[in-house]
């Protein structure tokens, strides 16, 4: 096939060697196959902002850190170099969020290199060595089901673990390779500790995959896993070997107010005497000095 504009500087300095056919076009990427030396791998161009149909939410890019404190402010202003500083931003958090995940043993995509925008990674492949297919364009057994279920779940605790959220986890963007569920598209992922919205966001997409699974396995549309995960790593309990039940009991216990006032009031209490004390020692030091 004719080599992609945006695929040309790769060829050009050596990346990759061939093209060999457009795989996908989503909604923030196309991918495609190339061959790079002996191996098969994808190339993953990312879609200008204004030709992208996934937008750049508030609610995904709060608590990223980015290079310097200019382009915090330039892209706080909305400026041309601020919206460039985002896009790149944006474009590597995937980049950034896949070498974590992948160090970390969840199953996605190895990334090997990302440059000019594009970034090179493994193409996932079944048993017949061609591209994997999404959940969605599968039917499954109960069994089969239950057990990709886990599965997920299993990937979404080691994701937790490392820190991050998937954000917009759905069967669009899990592909049934040979050894099982791939985990792909990550731009929107977010950090769990430094993400106000991650909470909501796991719940989301642990909810997706029970939606999914529980049309072949209805047991699963029952279950509260994604509240019970959260609640483990709020805690600092979470870890691989966590037994999950998929149930949650919301602690609803009514708040003390009256105990809450008096804690306040002695804190209030303790500062002022304090603030008392220092002023008394500031009084004290001109005598001292006469």
């Amino acid at each position: 096939m004719k080599t992609p504009q945006r695929l040309e500087p790769l060829i050009e300095d050596g990346i990759i060697d061939d093209v060999i056919r457009q795989l996908m076009s989503g909604k923030e990427a196309t991918v495609y196959v190339v061959r790079c030396g002996e191996d098969t791998r994808c190339a993953k161009v990312y879609k200008e902002a204004n030709k992208r149909s996934f937008r750049q939410s508030v609610d995904y890019t709060e608590g990223r850190k980015v290079k310097s404190s200019r382009q915090a402010r330039a892209m706080a202003k909305g400026t041309k170099y601020g919206k460039q500083a985002q896009e790149e931003a944006w474009q590597s958090a995937e980049v950034d969020a896949l070498y974590r995940l992948a160090a970390a043993g969840v199953r996605v995509p190895t990334p090997y290199q990302f440059y000019e925008g594009v970034l090179i990674m493994d193409l996932v492949a079944d048993a017949e060595g061609n591209a994997a297919p999404r959940l969605n364009d599968i039917v499954f057994s109960a069994k089969e089901a239950r057990l990709h279920h886990q599965t997920l779940l299993k990937e979404v605790v080691r994701m937790l673990c490392a820190g991050i959220v998937h954000g917009d986890l759905s069967e669009f963007n899990i592909l049934l390779s040979e050894n099982g569920p791939v985990i792909i598209d990550l731009p929107q992922a977010v950090d769990a500790a430094g993400n106000n919205h991650a909470m909501s966001m796991l719940e989301r997409d642990v909810r997706n995959l029970a939606d999914f699974f529980g049309q072949f396995a209805p047991e699963l549309l029952n279950t509260e896993y994604g509240k019970e995960i959260w609640a483990f790593y709020a805690h600092g309990d979470l870890t691989l070997e966590t037994e999950l039940t998929g149930r949650f009991k919301q602690d609803n216990t009514p708040v003390d107010l009256k105990s809450v006032v008096r804690v306040i009031d002695a804190v209030r209490d303790e500062e002022a005497a304090k603030q008392m004390r220092l002023a008394e020692a500031k009084a004290a030091l001109p005598k001292a000095g006469r």
